[in-house]
């Protein structure tokens, strides 16, 4: 598929009845045994792909070997491919931009971008994420190549005490609709695990929600009947690998 069917594709698969599910991997290797289970996408994990090359999650990882690792996956699959674009790697919106062309020009055609300001130890404004999704639009619309935008917001997940997330969810709804007009196609808020809640961000967001998969979530048939459209998995993929590594290596070596 050339560049804009992939988009487009993955586009849609946020517009089913049911949920699309992404199952989070790493690196080309594991896109290749997740591509043999007959998903249709591949979307990568920041935690994931940092771990697996020695790294905290967090951007401590050079934009550079997400890059290569991200072209890697690009190159082995003919799969809609998204990234894990964390902040953008930058608080400058012109590298902000280069590393966005970067990854389009790699092949990837999504990506998750969050509002936490890591500089700052923050959630950012509402109006300077708005302008660097805006940054990261311009950009893909100049190369003529499409992107589709999963706008994070950390409200939930910075929040350690679910019994405040009903007291974040109207600012929640008011940033879906200010990314949704920045371009943003998804709105992601990780650590949102409250059903009424998640019912309610879904029926008064503009763009289709998406809700990770973690201990103390609905399950996935819950999800789809609050209205969820995209249901990912994070790092646990990559936990479950490598706690199988482990076992293995053990009982081969006891």
């Amino acid at each position: 598929m050339t560049h804009a069917l992939k988009y487009h594709h993955f586009k849609t698969l946020h517009q089913q009845e049911q949920p699309f599910q992404l199952y989070n991997i790493w690196d080309a290797g594991s896109a290749k045994a997740l591509e043999a289970t007959g998903t249709q996408a591949i979307a990568t994990s920041s935690a994931a792909v940092a771990m697996a090359q020695g790294y905290e999650d967090g951007e401590y990882m050079p934009f550079a070997d997400l890059l290569r690792t991200a072209q890697q996956i690009a190159t082995c699959s003919d799969l809609p491919c998204s990234v894990d674009f964390e902040a953008g790697y930058t608080q400058s919106d012109k590298e902000l931009a280069a590393n966005t062309k970067a990854l389009l020009e790699a092949g990837i055609i999504g990506i998750n971008f969050e509002d936490w300001d890591k500089s700052e130890s923050k959630l950012r404004p509402a109006e300077e994420q708005i302008s660097r999704i805006r940054a990261i639009k311009q950009t893909s619309d100049k190369l003529d190549l499409p992107l589709f935008i999963n706008a994070r917001t950390d409200l939930f997940l910075r929040e350690s005490n679910p019994n405040n997330h009903q007291n974040l969810l109207e600012e929640a709804i008011e940033r879906a609709h200010a990314y949704k007009e920045a371009g943003a196609e998804c709105f992601f808020a990780p650590c949102l695990n409250d059903p009424a809640l998640i019912k309610e961000l879904c029926e008064k967001s503009p763009i289709p929600i998406n809700i990770m998969m973690m201990e103390g979530a609905p399950t996935k048939v819950e999800l789809a009947e609050l209205g969820v459209k995209r249901i990912s998995f994070g790092f646990a993929p990559y936990l479950e690998a490598m706690a199988g590594i482990k076992k293995a290596a053990r009982a081969f070596m006891a």
